[in-house]
C-alpha cells in the first residue's frame, strides 16, 4: 500500500481522493459491489460490520491514516448519522481554537454606589461571563476579598447578571424528560457546581438511612442553598430490602421530590439534581458565602443587567480552557459543551447564543477540511437529536486537528481505552481493558437511546497511527462490543503477519449497556 508524504489539512480531501483514483483504494459500502479485492483488513472489518445483529439500524466506519488521510476502510462513510457525544469533537476543537488554550472564564462582584464605613450604599452585583467551573469555595473566595476591602453591609438588593449569554437555557430538541437530570441542566453564564466533575447547573441531594426502619430518609444539599426546596417523604426500610429511592426536581421549580425507600444498612448516595435558574442558585450560594465573611445583605436576591459603569469589587478566573478539556472530554460533559459554544459566539460574535456560537464552530470545521454542507450541528454536546454529521467528517476533525498547536493538550484530554483511573481513562476506563488497544487508543464516546459512537486515534502493531468514526443508529442490539471489537482490531493489526478474527460479544441488548458515558456510578 502506498504511503503518501504528510500534507496539510486543508489538502487531505484531495489527497485522499487521489489515492483513490491512482491507487485502487477498496472502499466499502453496503450494496456496492467492491471494485478490486478486498484487503485483509477491509475483510475482516466487514466481517465485523454485516453482523445479522445489524438488521434494521445503521452503522457506518471510515478509518483513515492520521499522516496522510489515506483511506482504508469506508462503510457508509457519508451517510448522515446522530453522533451523539461525538458532536463535542466539532466543539472542543474550535473552542481551542477560538478562545485558545489559555483562556480563562472570570466572574465579577461590582459595584456603583460608594462604601461609606464599611457599607456599600446601593446594589452589590454578581456578574458571570460563562464559567463552568464555579466552585462554593470559589464564591467563597469572592466573598474574602470583599471583607478584605472592608465591607461589611450591603444596603442595597444582591443581583444576579447572567447577560453575558442569552435566555435560551436548554438546547434544541432536547428531551423534556430529561430535564431533571445533570447532563441536561441548563446553561447561564452565572452558575455553580456542586463538585470537581463540574458538573455547573446542578446540586447533590446526599441521602443516608435513618434512625429506625419507618423513620424518614436523612436529606443533605451541596452546597447548602435556600433555591432548592426538598420535599421529603422517602423512609427506612429492613436491612437487606430494595433501594427504590427516587429524586426528580418538579418542571418549572426548584421543588424536589424525595420518596421511594431506604434500606437501614445502606450508606451515604448522591444524586444531582438540576436547577431551574442557575443564575440566582449561584447567587444564593454567594450570600451565604458573604454572611460567613461577616457581609450582610439587606435587600433581596434578584436577576438583572448590571450597569455599565460598575467598578470592580472582587474577580475569580477560572482554569484555562486547555485544562477545561480533561474534565469537560473525559467525563462527556454536557454543560461544558455548550458553555463553551455559547462563549465562543460571545467572544467572537458578541452574541453568547448556540446560533452565534455553532456558527462559530461549523466554520472552524470548514477550515478542518469538512463539507460542512453536508453536516447539521444543533447544540455542542450532541444531546440534541437534531445534530447530523458524518463518519467522514469525524475523521477529518481528527485529522486537522493533529496541525494545531494546541493538539497534544486536547489529545491528551480525550478517554484512554482501558485505563481505570477516571480522569485518564475517563469514559473509556472500563472498555478493551487488557487488550492493544488498552493506554493506546484515545477516543471519544457517544450514547444515546439507539445511539452509540466512537471516534479517535489508535496505532497499530506496526507503529501507524490511524484516525477512525464509527457510528451506529436505531439498533436493538447494542453495537459497543462491537466498537471495541473495531479498536481491538485496528490496535492489533500489522501487514506482516495474519491477525487473528476478533469476535465481539452481540449477546447484550441495548438497555444491557447500562455503564454509559452518563452514569455516575460507573
Amino acid at each position: 500500500m502506498r504511503i503518501l508524504p504528510r500534507v496539510s489539512a486543508r489538502g487531505l480531501v484531495a489527497v485522499a481522493a487521489a489515492v483513490a483514483a491512482t491507487a485502487g483504494l477498496v472502499t466499502q459500502s453496503v450494496g456496492a459491489p467492491a471494485a478490486v479485492q478486498a484487503t485483509p483488513l477491509q475483510q475482516q472489518l466487514d466481517a465485523l460490520l454485516t453482523n445479522p445483529a445489524y438488521t434494521g439500524s445503521q452503522v457506518a466506519l471510515v478509518v483513515r491514516d492520521a499522516t496522510t488521510g489515506e483511506t482504508l476502510y469506508d462503510r457508509n462513510g457519508g451517510q448522515r448519522m446522530l453522533p451523539a457525544s461525538n458532536t463535542k469533537l466539532f466543539t472542543s476543537t474550535a473552542a481551542m481554537h477560538t478562545l485558545g488554550a489559555d483562556y480563562r472564564f472570570h466572574t465579577d462582584v461590582l459595584a456603583t454606589a460608594a462604601v461609606q464605613n464599611g457599607k456599600l450604599r446601593g446594589n452589590l452585583y454578581l456578574k458571570g461571563f460563562g464559567d463552568p467551573t464555579l466552585l462554593e469555595s470559589d464564591y467563597a473566595g469572592l466573598a474574602q476579598q470583599l471583607a478584605r476591602s472592608g465591607i461589611k453591609r450591603v444596603d442595597g438588593d444582591l443581583i444576579a447578571d447572567d447577560t453575558y449569554f442569552d435566555k435560551v437555557r436548554l438546547g434544541d430538541s432536547w428531551a423534556w424528560d430529561d430535564e431533571p437530570f445533570y447532563y441536561s441542566a441548563q446553561i447561564s453564564a452565572l452558575t455553580l457546581a456542586p463538585n470537581t466533575d463540574y458538573d455547573s447547573g446542578t446540586a447533590i441531594v446526599e441521602s443516608l438511612p435513618g434512625a429506625a426502619v419507618g423513620a424518614p430518609v436523612k436529606l443533605n444539599l451541596v452546597p447548602a442553598n435556600g433555591v432548592i426546596k426538598l420535599v421529603n417523604t422517602a423512609t427506612t426500610g429492613a436491612t437487606g430490602s430494595d433501594n427504590t429511592l427516587t429524586i426528580e426536581r418538579d418542571h418549572g421549580t426548584n421543588v424536589v421530590r424525595v420518596s421511594g425507600s431506604v434500606p437501614a444498612d445502606d450508606t451515604v448516595s448522591q444524586e444531582w439534581v438540576t436547577v431551574w435558574e442557575p443564575a440566582l442558585y449561584a447567587a444564593d450560594v454567594f450570600e451565604r458565602a458573604m454572611k460567613a465573611q461577616g457581609i450582610k445583605v439587606d435587600g433581596h436576591i434578584r436577576a438583572s443587567a448590571s450597569p455599565a459603569d460598575a467598578r470592580r469589587l472582587a474577580r475569580d478566573e477560572s482554569m484555562t480552557v486547555g485544562e477545561l478539556m480533561t474534565p469537560f472530554l473525559k467525563l462527556s460533559n454536557n454543560m461544558h459543551a455548550e458553555t463553551l459554544v455559547k462563549a465562543m459566539g460571545a467572544v467572537a460574535a458578541a452574541d453568547g447564543s448556540w446560533p452565534a456560537g455553532l456558527n462559530v464552530v461549523t466554520k472552524y470545521a470548514q477550515t478542518l477540511g469538512v463539507a460542512t454542507n453536508t453536516i447539521r450541528l444543533s447544540d455542542g454536546s450532541g444531546l440534541s437529536r437534531k445534530v447530523n454529521v458524518t463518519a467522514k467528517s469525524v475523521t477529518d476533525v481528527l485529522i486537522g486537528a493533529e496541525h494545531e498547536p494546541w493538539f497534544q493538550q486536547w489529545y491528551d484530554a480525550l478517554p484512554i481505552a482501558g485505563n481505570p483511573n477516571r480522569f485518564v481513562g475517563g469514559t473509556l476506563r472500563s472498555r478493551m481493558a487488557g487488550t492493544p488497544a488498552a493506554s493506546n487508543l484515545h477516543g471519544k464516546t457517544g450514547s444515546l437511546t439507539g445511539v452509540t459512537a466512537l471516534s479517535g486515534y489508535v496505532s497499530t502493531k506496526d507503529g501507524r497511527k490511524l484516525v477512525f468514526s464509527m457510528i451506529a443508529n436505531n439498533y436493538l442490539t447494542s453495537p459497543r462490543s462491537v466498537e471495541d471489537a473495531v479498536g481491538v482490531l485496528l490496535a492489533s493489526w500489522t501487514d506482516q503477519t495474519p491477525v487473528a478474527a476478533i469476535k465481539p460479544d452481540l449477546s447484550r441488548t441495548a438497555a444491557a449497556d447500562d455503564c454509559g458515558e452518563w452514569t455516575k456510578a460507573c
